[in-house]
């Protein structure tokens, strides 16, 4: 059975998730406990835990508001995702050919078929946002790294909201699956040399499309 923190997080990260939440207000603890028909302290926990995740802003005496994107957030979010997804990019390129890799090297063509289908049909870009982040889920899930995996998922919202913006430009999508594609090639061949690289020039491309967004 959920905690009632847990239960308040979910309820909250939902509301704030699919847009039943105002950028413009000021939301009060008190009412919102009450609502969702829990005491204040459970409550209190779930909103430090979505004010670390970047979801919401505390606001002290006040309540919270919804956080909005700042320049430092996408160069933090693009940073972290770099360090991380490079490193498992490479040593996923150093065991190319073992069992573990090929299996990956599988489930990620099968992604980009999803990816492609919707490239060339909808899209949709929260149908494609959600087989991109399978796509680098799937490599930072590769090294069984338990503290690699919290730390990627502390920066979903960010990347989903920054994912939302890059891929409304014209082009985007179709970049992104040449990128995908060039990752995933340059791993089935064990291609050490130029992995790192072309990770990183993955991450630097919707980082600097996210910067002018957010300059406006």
């Amino acid at each position: 059975m959920e905690s009632l923190s847990q239960q308040a997080y979910e309820h909250l990260r939902n509301l704030i998730t699919t847009r039943q939440l105002n950028y413009q207000n000021i939301y009060s603890e008190t009412r919102l406990a009450k609502e969702l028909g829990i005491s204040r302290t459970p409550f209190r926990d779930a909103i430090h835990r979505l004010a670390q995740e970047g979801y919401i802003d505390i606001i002290p005496s006040r309540g919270f508001c919804l956080h909005q994107l700042t320049r430092k957030d996408v160069i933090e979010t693009f940073q972290t995702r770099s360090a991380l997804e490079a490193y498992c990019t490479v040593e996923i390129a150093r065991q190319y050919s073992s069992p573990k890799a090929r299996c990956l090297f599988q489930q990620l063509h099968q992604l980009m078929e999803q990816m492609t289908t919707i490239k060339e049909s909808t899209k949709s870009i929260p149908e494609f946002f959600h087989y991109d982040l399978e796509f680098h889920t799937a490599i930072i899930h590769y090294p069984d790294n338990q503290q690699f995996i919290s730390l990627f998922d502390r920066f979903l919202y960010r990347m989903q909201r920054l994912a939302s913006l890059s891929l409304s430009h014209p082009g985007r999508m179709e970049d992104t699956c040449r990128e995908h594609l060039d990752i995933l090639h340059a791993m089935e061949n064990g291609d050490i040399r130029n992995i790192y690289e072309i990770t990183l020039r993955h991450m630097e491309v919707p980082r600097q499309i996210n910067l002018e967004d957010i300059a406006f």
